[in-house]
């Protein structure tokens, strides 16, 4: 199985679990808060519909070669949030459904070189084969923020995996209010440390309760840290990590 599979695999399963869950709100469970501040659930639902669509521009982009912006400005992508937020549950979950399918049809009109294809979002270069993952990241992180039973517990292991390795490659070297993370995992030889972060603590846990933690999914309760436990930069860091191959890649992340 390519990586391209493997993501294309896991974001189905992503979404199906998503849709499932937006499937059984009420109107007033649209309209309650989410976990976002200043959001109801419908502004993080309306969100991941317009996100899906605003992706499928990076993929017309890749195919046609004609520069195409994933948003036309932040405005209007602020805008069109507000917009469809306070919609009816049933409008929201029919949005939800008709933007995944779009994002899926768009993703198999892809050939291989396509995949390849150098874009650029939110001021940064990647290849198009990113793009899965930054949809994947969309979908399982803003779930959580729905505050409807899935939470980062939740996440897939592989998810965490790719999305924790990528996270520590977007970080500004010598720019954090920490000095070094480093992961315990359950088998040693998967152990890690990232070092030359910034002045502060060291920090260290699970691959899961740091990425819980740096994403701004909990306040790092289950981390160990030499000091007081700083807040983490904002996140993401960038829509992508520098320095991806445009070709598509055996398996992401690399072996660690």
């Amino acid at each position: 199985m390519s990586v391209l599979d493997a993501y294309q695999n896991q974001l189905t399963a992503s979404t199906e679990r998503l849709v499932t869950t937006v499937a059984a709100l009420t109107d007033a469970d649209i309209l309650a808060p989410s976990r976002l501040p200043g959001w109801s659930r419908g502004h993080v639902i309306t969100h991941v519909a317009r996100s899906g669509d605003s992706l499928i521009n990076l993929f017309t982009w890749a195919r046609t070669g004609v520069p195409t912006p994933q948003y036309p400005s932040m405005d209007v992508r602020n805008a069109d949030i507000e917009a469809g937020a306070g919609r009816p549950a049933k409008e929201q979950l029919a949005d939800l459904e008709e933007s995944a399918a779009r994002f899926a049809a768009a993703a198999g009109e892809m050939t291989e070189s396509d995949w390849t294809v150098m874009v650029n979002a939110l001021r940064v270069d990647h290849p198009a084969w990113y793009v899965l993952m930054r949809r994947l990241r969309e979908v399982e992180i803003h779930h959580g923020d729905l505050d409807r039973g899935y939470d980062w517990p939740d996440w897939p292991e592989q998810y965490v995996v790719w999305d924790f390795h990528d996270t520590m490659r977007s970080w500004t070297p010598g720019a954090g209010p920490v000095s070094e993370i480093r992961v315990v995992a359950t088998d040693e030889a998967l152990d890690e440390t990232w070092t030359g972060l910034g002045e502060g603590p060291t920090v260290e846990g699970s691959r899961r309760d740091l990425l819980a933690w740096l994403s701004g999914r909990t306040t790092g309760h289950r981390l160990t840290a030499s000091g007081p436990l700083p807040t983490p930069p904002s996140w993401p860091f960038q829509s992508a990590p520098p320095g991806l191959p445009a070709q598509i890649p055996d398996s992401w992340p690399p072996a660690v």
